[in-house]
């Protein structure tokens, strides 16, 4: 039986509530698996895949855009800008977000922080796309 569940919540309202047997979520630096009874803990996310898996074992991904992840009381709760289902991601979709990126300025520091945010989300589209 499946007693782990996951909530992804954007700015706008909750777009996932399911339950699952896995989850796997895209830290900032590397990926993590979370299985029923994990230890409570807070995480940074990054540009990415994360994979829900359901008790018939299949699989659902979403690219999921930077935020945290918290898991306490077999609840993960997923906070991120912006989430859409995988499939959605494409290689034109992704290469233009990398040419929108590229066409930024960044004369000053905090252009190029905005700059840099926006190319690492294309190249984690465009790894996602392949």
């Amino acid at each position: 039986m499946s007693d782990l569940r996951c909530v992804i919540v954007t700015p706008e309202r909750t777009e996932v509530d399911v339950t699952a047997t896995s989850v796997t979520v895209p830290l900032f630096d590397g990926e993590m698996g979370i299985l029923k009874n994990h230890s409570p803990l807070v995480g940074r996310l990054g540009y990415g895949v994360l994979r829900i898996k359901d008790a018939a074992g299949v699989a659902t991904r979403y690219f999921v855009e930077g935020g945290f992840v918290q898991v306490a009381d077999n609840v993960i709760s997923v906070l991120t800008d912006r989430v859409a289902m995988h499939e959605t991601i494409t290689k034109s979709l992704a290469d233009e977000a990398m040419s929108t990126a590229l066409a930024m300025p960044n004369t000053s520091p905090d252009q190029t922080a905005i700059r840099d945010k926006a190319a690492a989300r294309a190249r984690a589209m465009q790894r996602v796309a392949k």
